[in-house]
């Protein structure tokens, strides 16, 4: 069996040119050497499997080139490489500072590459200062972490910083599709894309994911056997429940989510892929934000597709729910029943069902029977005899309709009253009684009729205090108490009312749930208050305050914060046991 070499070790670049997604640095490094500016001691942090590692050894044998080496010479003797990890007491620091002093055989430099320099203990660091701050002419350290807040301060400060960044989705994919031309794999641009994202910045973890996957599928490798290798949810399944969502299909939705835990998938996967498609979908609609979305060119088709399907109202909404299912995930106790309610839900955004939204009104069936025949009012009504006509809609809506008496010299005449006619504009001006609308245009007409009721040009307006306002408006909060009308009376208790100007009372709400309920019962207690105080000018005004909305406890967080503005004590309990809100 011949001996296999994984990705990352056989196409590790040679050169800053072969290092992906860290131009600016391998630029700042090149630049360097050949103007003789560089640093004795240089730290490279950053993300696992970017590059850290690469770039110091390509740093130590490109300073030892002079041009007339074999171009393969590897400078392995001026190369020392360091583990912090299990090399990290102050011994082996001492051993380290030894070699440095003595100078090269062969080469200009003499370079200390330490590895997770992170892992040093703090006596380490301390032996270990000195030494790098005025280190000899002939030596160079290359520190590289992840980690560089582990750092003690004294060794940040001596040394030149470089910020390795994680490699982007598309950087990565064209050097897969490099390697995968290399090996002669024929590979589908999705699946590469795939195999990036999952990488998650790292170039290194990309090339392990790539030679598990090639090893699964052989030469040709395909989105689907990409997909199930690394067990993650194709677009398929998002675009499929896209499209049971935007047609109301609620059975086959949760169907196919049962289908999706079967394979081993969680909801919480499932719930926030929703949420990052519905996100995608809304970048689609501006062509301006297409760039920010990181998928193959077939699979971007397919998300502008669909995306003209969907409006930007549904879509935010959509999001909206999927996050706050995200974000309850954890805390619920079924999980399961938590996420086809939300799928439910997101199917219901755009259901009309038979009224929502209905053009046509709930009118029976017999207001278009004239004479036992069915008619059609938007076409033309038959003609029939006057009374007929009469009769029929009288035993139909059971209003009595208006005669005319004429008197003779010898007998009262009952004349045929004049023929009712269906009027269409006036039945498509007609409101539901179901609607909203009908509900707002119940609220006018009462505001309407007591506007007509009262004549405050006849009425008194007697000068009070805002302390007998204050009296009054107690009085009618115990009256409602003493009713019964535990709810209203709470609300109103809420805030003290004060005077804006000598009849215009205000109030102060915490949030618009309860100021429209106080704005709906308005009218019989403006009708007391105005009896009581004897002025028929009084009005109500009702805003929401800000500042007390911060006062109230809505959420978990907003409690937590409660508390910890009572006891700062709270946070750093919290903090020791490692406690989540």
């Amino acid at each position: 069996m011949e001996h296999f070499i994984v990705s990352a070790r056989k196409y590790r670049p040679q050169t800053f040119q072969d290092v992906v997604g860290q131009q600016a640095i391998t630029n700042t490094l090149e630049n360097a050497i050949e103007r003789s500016h560089l640093a004795q001691a240089l730290l490279f942090c950053g993300p696992r499997g970017v590059g850290k590692t690469t770039c110091a050894r390509i740093l130590a044998k490109k300073i030892n080139q002079d041009g007339t080496e074999n171009p393969d010479e590897d400078f392995a003797f001026n190369i020392f490489e360091l583990d912090a990890a299990s090399n990290n007491s102050v011994d082996d620091i001492r051993s380290l500072i030894e070699q440095v002093r003595i100078p090269p055989q062969v080469g200009k430099y003499k370079v200390y590459i330490i590895d997770e320099v992170h892992m040093l203990s703090q006596a380490a660091f301390n032996a270990f200062l000195k030494t790098l701050e005025e280190p000899p002419k002939h030596a160079i350290f290359i520190l590289a972490t992840t980690e560089k807040h582990k750092i003690i301060p004294t060794i940040l400060s001596r040394c030149q910083i470089f910020d390795f960044k994680r490699i982007g989705v598309k950087d990565a994919k064209e050097y897969l599709k490099y390697i995968a031309e290399s090996q002669g794999v024929e590979a589908d641009d999705d699946a590469l894309h795939i195999i990036a994202q999952k990488a998650d910045g790292a170039m290194r973890d990309a090339l392990s994911i790539f030679d598990r996957v090639v090893s699964f599928s052989g030469k040709q490798l395909t989105r689907q056997a990409v997909t199930e290798n690394l067990n993650v949810l194709d677009y398929e399944v998002y675009f499929t429940a896209t499209d049971l969502i935007l047609t109301n299909n609620i059975p086959q939705l949760l169907v196919d989510f049962n289908e999706t835990l079967s394979k081993g998938f969680d909801g919480h996967h499932f719930i926030a892929g929703i949420a990052s498609h519905f996100r995608d979908l809304l970048v689609c609609k501006n062509p301006t934000t297409i760039a920010l979305l990181e998928v193959g060119d077939q699979t971007k088709q397919k998300y502008l597709e669909q995306s003209q399907k969907t409006s930007q109202q549904f879509l935010m909404k959509g999001i909206e729910l999927a996050n706050d299912c995200d974000l309850k995930y954890k805390t619920s106790r079924n999980q399961r029943l938590l996420v086809e309610l939300c799928l439910m839900q997101l199917a219901s955004i755009n259901y009309d069902g038979e009224k929502k939204n209905s053009k046509r009104f709930i009118i029976p069936a017999t207001f278009f029977l004239v004479n036992g025949k069915k008619i059609d009012p938007i076409i033309k009504t038959p003609e029939v005899s006057p009374a007929t006509q009469t009769q029929k809609i009288e035993a139909e809506t059971e209003v009595e309709a208006p005669q005319t008496v004429v008197e003779t010299p010898t007998q009262k005449v009952v004349a045929p009253p004049e023929k009712p006619k269906i009027n269409i504009s006036m039945m498509r001006d007609k409101i539901s009684g179901l609607s909203l609308a009908s509900i707002k245009a119940k609220q006018e007409h009462l505001k309407k009729q007591q506007d007509r009721v009262v004549d405050k040009k006849d009425l008194p307006s007697d000068a009070f205090t805002e302390e007998r306002m204050q009296e009054v408006w107690n009085a009618y909060i115990a009256r409602l108490d003493k009713k019964g009308e535990k709810i209203m009376s709470s609300l109103l208790a809420t805030d003290t009312p004060t005077l804006k100007d000598e009849t215009t009372i205000t109030l102060e709400m915490p949030n618009e749930t309860m100021r429209i309920e106080i704005e709906r019962a308005q009218y019989p207690l403006l009708e007391y208050v105005r009896k009581e105080l004897n002025n028929y000018d009084v009005s109500l005004e009702i805003d929401v305050n800000e500042l007390t909305v911060k006062k109230y406890a809505f959420t978990t967080r907003d409690k937590y914060e409660k508390l910890k503005e009572i006891n700062p004590l709270v946070e750093r309990l919290r903090r020791d046991f490692d406690l989540e809100i």
